[in-house]
């Protein structure tokens, strides 16, 4: 018999297992020994159970820490490792890939052809550059539009499976009580709740092929709502891809966000209303030197305000979204452009008042500054977030993530809510994209 070649998977809970479902679960000749985590808080040490694995791996497959890469790869005897995760620089990447080698294993990314699963439904995919560009709002608007055009719309979004593999294989929300019933986090509760209340149903998990055929079921257009900068899961016949020109040069240093940049048939250029001039007109060229064929839109997030009034000249802190502030290393967000544009005497820095899980949050992404990330991934870090916010010495908190937190903590000061949505800025829109899409490929 052929020897079977020995692989560890480098991940961070989702495209990781994404790559294993699509391109090893059924490959006899390959042995998948173990997954390695990063990014995501309290994902080592958990196993990738037997009942997602198949019967190639009736123990499962352990999960370590990243860290333990170079041991693991000794310890067994590795021939290959398998980059499975996002919104990271080149830089990154190869350094992952230089300490493989070092140890005599190769290194792989997985081609998109080979994990894009193909929908018997037309599927639009909304994806980035980099997290945070505003590719949740764009989605939205998406499905809005869709909705107008009468077409059952199922979003499909990037996988965030924090909890029990195998009770999330499929999950569906089509009401807020799902959100119970699946035991959402925050961080899932920020990307599924939006869709609900706009009336879009919305499917997740881990296995992909399996929720592609029950939201086919139901749909007469799949949207797939990216995580990260990651490349969609599917095969997609319209693909929109947002930038960001707070964040220019991105668009060309970060995997894999430069992949969907290149693929893409339409790029919203967001933000507009808070970048500079310069840096838009920098992130335009590098689009265009790139994909000179896409379509550019310019887009803008305008912040609305509950209580704009109770801003001005009070000490406040601003709580954003985490991902964005960690891994997505934005400086600020919705609530810090609300602080500044209606007067705010200070913004507390909150580094002082860090309550558990957050004083290892900032030790990790020293670069977050005085923003204060909603991190969200489990109850404790829930309970430290609330902790924290209630520790720091301020007038107001200013909540800039996108579901109120309110809703989920109460806090021991006032508190105003931010929100936003996307906004074209001339032509063309996603009104003509959807519009031209439709009649070229009818939904049915």
């Amino acid at each position: 018999m052929t020897k079977q070649r020995k692989v560890i998977i480098a991940g961070a809970a989702g495209r990781d297992f994404h790559d294993f479902n699509t391109v090893y679960r059924g490959d006899s000749s390959v042995r998948v020994v173990a997954f390695t985590a990063a990014q995501i808080p309290d994902i080592d040490g958990r196993m990738y159970p037997a009942a997602l694995a198949g019967p190639g791996y009736p123990e499962g497959i352990r999960i370590h820490a990243e860290s333990e890469l170079p041991a693991l790869i000794e310890r067994h005897g590795v021939d290959e490792v398998v980059f499975s995760y996002s919104d990271v620089t080149y830089r990154h990447v190869m350094s992952l890939s230089s300490i493989a080698m070092s140890k005599g294993a190769g290194f792989r990314l997985s081609a998109p052809s080979k994990t894009m699963i193909p929908s018997k439904k037309p599927v639009i995919s909304v994806c980035a550059v980099r997290t945070g560009c505003g590719k949740s709002q764009t989605t939205r608007r998406v499905a809005e539009l869709l909705r107008a055009h009468g077409k059952r719309t199922v979003a499909v979004r990037h996988p965030m499976p924090y909890g029990d593999l195998i009770a999330q294989k499929v999950q569906r929300f089509g009401e807020m009580a799902d959100l119970v019933k699946h035991k959402c986090t925050i961080e899932e509760i920020e990307e599924y709740e939006p869709h609900i209340q706009n009336g879009t149903i919305v499917y997740a998990g881990v296995d992909y092929e399996a929720i592609l055929r029950e939201a086919e079921k139901e749909a007469d257009v799949v949207l797939w709502d990216g995580g990260n900068n990651d490349l969609p899961f599917f095969k997609s016949d319209l693909e929109i891809v947002v930038v960001d020109p707070l964040r220019p040069g991105d668009e060309c240093a970060y995997y894999p966000g430069e992949a969907n940049l290149r693929r893409a048939h339409v790029v919203v250029i967001n933000k507009i209303d808070s970048a500079s001039a310069e840096n838009i007109e920098l992130v335009r060229a590098n689009v265009r030197r790139v994909n000179p064929d896409a379509i550019i839109i310019d887009a803008a997030s305008p912040v609305t305000v509950d209580d704009p009034g109770a801003i001005r000249g009070k000490r406040v802190l601003v709580v954003e979204d985490g991902p964005t502030l960690t891994h997505g290393e934005m400086k600020i967000g919705a609530g810090h452009v609300a602080a500044m544009h209606y007067g705010a005497k200070e913004i507390v820095d909150p580094r002082p008042f860090l309550k558990g899980s957050l004083i290892e949050t900032f030790a990790k992404y020293p670069k977050i500054g005085q923003i204060l990330p909603a991190m969200g991934y489990g109850e404790k870090q829930m309970a430290d977030l609330k902790a924290t916010i209630d520790a720091v010495d301020c007038d107001l908190v200013i909540v800039g993530t996108p579901i109120d937190l309110r809703r989920y903590a109460s806090f021991n000061k006032p508190a105003v809510r931010v929100s936003y949505k996307l906004q074209e800025i001339g032509e063309p829109t996603l009104a003509n994209v959807i519009d031209e899409f439709l009649a070229r490929k009818p939904a049915h």
